[in-house]
Parts: structure tokens; C-alpha cells; sequence
């Protein structure tokens, strides 16, 4: 279970100059903080000439005006998002991994995605992780492993939050589901966060690196956590947001990205859900189960690869970025990006955490954040 900060909207003052906006933020206990922290994306703030006194925020997507007056412009050119912005219309290749300075002057404070080629070429991992080589390394330890019904873990259901059953099982019994010797309806993924491969899997730690030495140096810090992912090809994340700067390296097989800059933030629908978990019933079907003592959890309902725009029309002004990650690549996906993923199946990752820095884009993002909730309670 992530750490929530639940953002709570107190109040909108329209004087006339600025919105004023305030948040309260609590926190719910768990295993990383990720989509629920009230965190700071790149949002260009501006008076907007020819419209009167105001607050114009993330390029004209939301404008405050005296009087309790509201205007809600959600058509936006894309070429205004991408000049004022600086977004790009798709995600760059670097051929290279580059120096601290170059990374964090070019990538890191723009807050700005790439994949980087030859970046992770020298680890052991990119021929050694066979099948046979990971059983007869980790072979019977006993692991977690999310299993699901439907392949959603951490995502909304049936109106409600729901996390997957965390099975422990022997690693080689995982290995022969997703290698199909055994047949199984559920949905099998090893991609418990909370630095697992150092946890769970220190024997591989060898064949890949503790961290990415250029991008601690960039940052001045370790990362926060360095997991292991691998998975059938009917695991999904969801859509959702983390406060990490993150390097997520393929090993093998491919990883599908759909990614939304966090300007996107008034386009992207949020509800409150009641937390629940999968739990195997006798006859062997999932059930949904409450976690009656846990507040509720903002989550994203939307799925955008088929987006109900009756129910959320505001998604059709968004604009997400699609990249796919090939093995012996690294995405650098900044803080705060929205995104959703698929994999083939077999799939093998390993990603760095890096906590953000708490700077102005931090503060940008709880200004959007809390006038896309005032604006909606209008």
C-alpha cells in the first residue's frame, strides 16, 4: 500500500488578484509514497493579457476572475502547450548516457522524458537473466507476488480502490506460470515496490548496479529504492503519478509507456475510492474485500486507452506522449508524469526511485492541483 497525502481543497478566495488556495495534507501508511502525494509538476503561471485581473495557471487551462466570476477554457491549442511549456510531442533518444551536469541541466530541472541508449549496455543482467540462470539463482525462495483476476493491481474496481492479493510463493512456482508449464486464470506479477531487489532478490544486485552512479551525482543522493519487475504480458499499471525522479532500465522484453506531462493535471479525473484488497475465496475465485480501517484513497478511474469521454470529457484536451522502452533502454521518467504501462509478456525491469526535490514545481503542482479541485466544485 502506498503513503497517501490527501489533498483537501479549503478554500478559493476570488479577490480580484490571485485565487488563493490552500491544502491540508494527511498521510496513510504503507509501502512507497507515490500518486497520492500532493507534488509539484512544471506549471507556467502568467497574466493573460486582454482578459481583466486574474489568476491564468498551466497555460490558460484555468482562469479566477473578480466577482465569483469562473471561466473555464478547455480548449487549448497544443501549440501553445508545447511553446509555453516546452513539452515535446514525443519522447527523445539520447545515444549516450550523459554527464551529471548535462542530465540534470537538460532533463531534470525541465522536467522533461527521455530513454537513453547504452546507458545500462555493461550490466551482466542483460545476458545472464535467463530463465534457468534466475532459477538456479533464486530457484525456491519464497517471494511476493501480486495476483490479481483481471491483471489491475492498484487500480479502480467495482467502485473501489483495489490492491492485489500479495501471494508468498517459491520464485521457480511464478517462474513456471509465466512461462505457461502451469495453468493458471489469475494474473501474475512480481512488482512489489519498497526496494525489493535489494530485499527480496540481493543475489541479482550484482548483475545490475545498487544505483546509477551519473544520476546520484546529478541529484547529490541515493535512491530511495531500487525494484524488480517481471510479469505476464496481462499485468497493467494503471494511471498514476509518482513524486520520483525515475530510471526504469528494460532487461528484457519491452515495456509500453503512455505518459501525460503534469500540466495535464485539470484534464485528468480523480475520485475519492474505499481501499480494498483481492482475496482468494475457498472456490478458489477472487473476492473484493475492504479495508474497513484505512481512509479513503484518490485514485484515477480513467483508463486511457479507451477513455469515456461522456463520462470525462476533459481528458480529450489532454495530450499523452506513447513510447515503448526495448530492452538494454532506460526511460528517465520525471516526477510527477502521469503514467500507465504494459509489457510483453516475460518482461524483466529494474527501476531507480530518486526522491524529487520539493522546489517550486512542487508548489506549482499544489496550486493546480487544488484550483482543478475548486474549479470542479463550482
Amino acid at each position: 500500500m502506498a503513503v497517501y497525502r490527501k489533498p483537501e481543497v479549503v478554500r478559493v478566495e476570488d479577490t480580484g488578484r490571485l485565487g488563493l488556495c490552500s491544502c491540508h495534507t494527511g498521510t496513510h501508511a504503507g509501502q512507497r509514497r507515490s500518486e497520492q502525494a500532493m507534488c509539484a509538476p512544471r506549471v507556467l503561471l502568467r497574466p493573460r493579457s486582454g482578459r481583466g485581473s486574474g489568476t491564468h495557471c498551466a497555460a490558460g487551462v484555468w482562469w479566477f476572475r473578480g466577482q465569483g466570476e469562473a471561466e473555464r477554457p478547455w480548449q487549448e491549442e497544443s501549440e501553445t502547450r508545447e511553446n509555453e511549456l516546452g513539452w515535446p510531442e514525443s519522447v527523445p533518444y539520447l545515444d549516450r548516457p550523459p554527464s551529471p551536469l548535462e542530465f540534470y541541466r537538460e532533463w531534470v530541472s525541465p522536467n522533461k522524458p527521455c530513454i537513453i541508449r547504452n546507458a545500462i549496455s555493461h550490466w551482466p543482467a542483460l545476458k545472464k537473466w535467463t530463465s534457468a540462470y534466475l532459477r538456479e539463482v533464486v530457484g525456491p525462495k519464497v517471494v511476493s507476488v501480486a495476483v490479481t483476476p483481471n491483471g489491475y493491481a492498484d487500480a479502480v474496481f467495482q467502485d473501489r480502490f483495489v490492491m492485489p492479493e500479495e501471494r508468498q510463493m517459491p520464485f521457480m512456482d511464478f517462474l513456471d506460470i509465466v512461462e505457461k508449464k502451469v495453468t493458471s486464470p489469475n494474473v501474475f506479477y512480481v512488482q512489489k515496490q519498497c526496494s525489493n531487489l535489494t530485499e527480496e532478490f540481493p543475489e541479482l544486485v550484482c548483475d545490475v548496479q545498487p544505483d546509477i552512479p551519473w544520476m546520484s551525482e546529478a541529484l547529490g543522493k541515493k535512491p530511495d529504492a531500487v525494484n524488480f519487475w517481471l510479469g505476464e504480458s496481462a499485468a497493467v499499471t494503471s494511471l498514476h503519478k509518482d513524486h520520483y525522479e525515475n530510471l526504469y532500465c528494460v532487461v528484457s522484453g519491452e515495456k509500453y509507456f503512455l505518459l501525460h506531462p503534469p500540466s495535464d493535471r485539470p484534464f485528468i479525473p480523480y475520485e475519492l475510492y474505499q481501499p480494498a484488497t483481492y482475496h482468494l475465496s475457498e472456490d478458489g475465485s477472487f473476492e473484493i474485500v475492504d479495508e474497513t480501517t484505512a481512509e479513503k484513497v484518490p485514485w484515477i478511474p480513467l483508463d486511457p486507452l479507451n477513455p469515456d469521454l461522456e463520462l470525462y470529457p476533459e481528458y480529450a484536451q489532454a495530450k499523452p506522449l506513447k513510447c515503448t522502452v526495448k530492452a538494454g533502454e532506460m526511460l528517465y521518467l520525471p516526477s510527477l508524469w502521469f503514467h500507465h504501462v504494459q509489457q510483453s509478456h516475460g518482461c524483466i525491469a529494474v527501476n531507480y526511485w530518486y526522491d524529487m526535490e520539493y522546489d517550486i514545481k512542487y508548489s506549482y503542482y499544489q496550486l493546480l492541483d487544488c484550483l482543478t479541485k475548486a474549479v470542479k466544485m463550482l
